[in-house]
């Protein structure tokens, strides 16, 4: 049952098509790149609806008048590596001017407890809103450490995004930062035996490389 899941889903159709498409086994390293790139900037048109906006005079060639901007609100980009990295390009089409920091996770294989690697990240992150990226939302061990990391790092506005999640990962995040909000475009049926999401579509960072 997900009943209980606190999470919004991305259903936009574009978003649910190249989802689809991502997930076919034959899909290869170019197509699933240039997938990923453009499904991350869907899904950040998304999240950002809520943005705040002032009025501005302008004058356009024909006349003047009052137009909406936005009101400055700061913005970070945090890819979980080494996945995150494939989202990052198409959300930086869509907000050229947000800064972007660097979490590096990964799950050991074997336990598949989560080990912290690496971590650079703007100055001012107590005064950004963070969007936090990674494709694969699975056991949620990764992401719950890399969001207690930006959180001691002074984090305060906190925003999870991933293409593909699992019950078990969600509820991991809504338990450990209920404060959090988690974007998906789907909520699939369950881990396997592997920590894999069932059906999922493989592991994001080897097909986004090519390193299968």
């Amino acid at each position: 049952m997900t009943d209980d899941l606190k999470i919004s889903i991305i259903d936009h159709p574009l978003v649910q098509h190249k989802l689809t498409l991502m997930r076919m086994e034959e899909t290869g390293t170019k197509d699933f790149r240039e997938l990923l790139e453009e499904i991350s900037m869907l899904m950040a048109y998304e999240i950002t609806r809520d943005l705040p906006l002032v009025d501005v005079q302008i004058k356009t060639p024909v006349a003047e008048c009052t137009s909406k901007t936005l009101d400055g609100k700061k913005l970070g980009l945090i890819p979980i590596l080494r996945a995150g990295l494939g989202m990052v390009d198409g959300i930086v089409k869509l907000i050229p001017t947000i800064k972007i920091g660097h979490v590096g996770m990964y799950r050991d294989p074997k336990t598949l407890k989560p080990v912290e690697y690496y971590c650079k990240l703007p100055k001012d992150v107590a005064e950004r809103t963070l969007i936090v990226i990674d494709p694969m939302l699975a056991t949620g061990g990764s992401a719950a450490s890399a969001l207690s990391l930006l959180k001691k790092k002074g984090a305060k506005h906190i925003i999870y995004l991933c293409l593909v999640s699992a019950p078990e990962g969600i509820r991991t995040i809504n338990k450990l930062h209920p404060d959090i909000k988690i974007y998906t475009a789907s909520v699939d049926k369950r881990l396997n035996e592997h920590g894999y999401i069932v059906p999922g579509l493989g592991d994001a960072g080897d097909r986004l490389f090519g390193t299968l």
